[in-house]
This record gives C-alpha cells, sequence and structure tokens, in this order.
C-alpha cells in the first residue's frame, strides 16, 4: 500500500477503510478539508515517537519529608512520602495540565507549543508515562 490522499471530507468517509488502514501500516494518509491537510496516524506509532523525541528531563530530589519531581520548563510538579509515589503524584499532575491544555491553555503563548507533550500524556497509559518519566526498570 501506498501513501493515501483525499481532497475532501466526502471521498475521505467514502473511502475510511482505506485511509485507516494505511495509517495503520504506517504509510502517508491524508485528507484536506478546506484549506488544511490533515494527517492519520496509528495512536501507538505516534506515542512510541513522541516518547522518543521528547525525553521528561524529569528531575527528582530527594526532600527530608520524601521526593518532588518537576520537569524544567513545564509548570507541573509533584511530591510524595516515596519516589514511587511521587511519580503517580506526577503522572496525574501531568494528566490534569493536558485537560487544562485542552480546556483553556492551547492558544496561550506559553502553552501552545506543548502540544506533542499533550499528546504523549494523552495516548499514553500510567505505566507508559511512568517509563516515560523515569525510565524502564
Amino acid at each position: 500500500m501506498n501513501a493515501v490522499h483525499f481532497d475532501s471530507y466526502t471521498d475521505a468517509r467514502t473511502h475510511l477503510k482505506t485511509l485507516l488502514d494505511a495509517a495503520e501500516r504506517g504509510c502517508v494518509a491524508t485528507v484536506r478539508r478546506e484549506s488544511v491537510l490533515t494527517a492519520l496516524v496509528d495512536v501507538e506509532r505516534l506515542r512510541r515517537y513522541l516518547a522518543a523525541v521528547s525525553p521528561s528531563h524529569a528531575e527528582a530530589l530527594p526532600e527530608a519529608e520524601g521526593w518532588s519531581i518537576f520537569i524544567p520548563g513545564l509548570p507541573v510538579a509533584a511530591d510524595g512520602p516515596t519516589f514511587d509515589q511521587a511519580v503517580t503524584e506526577m503522572i496525574e499532575a501531568l494528566r490534569e495540565y493536558a485537560e487544562d491544555w485542552q480546556d483553556h491553555l492551547l492558544d496561550a503563548p506559553n502553552h501552545r507549543e506543548n502540544w506533542g507533550l499533550v499528546q504523549l500524556i494523552s495516548l499514553s497509559d500510567d505505566d507508559q508515562l511512568r517509563e516515560w518519566l523515569v525510565g524502564a526498570r
């Protein structure tokens, strides 16, 4: 199967199976709607790619009362009495950030470029986010 492109939503809808099959195989699959060209990508393929090209750079610091975790440049931090609990709290904080971004931060100049992070968070389960944050155990 080669790249698949449809110049209208109607054509794409008529050939939805072909479009989805191409995306699932990793082929270029696009749909034009008016002046916007949109690509369809298999979720797991996109999630793995985003995780690979966007390492978390999370920093964990031991403190007297436990652990703190933050990601430099992001307004997200968490802490907990143990390292594992701090990581769990960080996953929850990341999910809250992704919800806030979808709700109202996506157009804010200091948040708009975090769309890839939001996609990664939204497409990952907790174990995948944990591995992205601290690496495989």
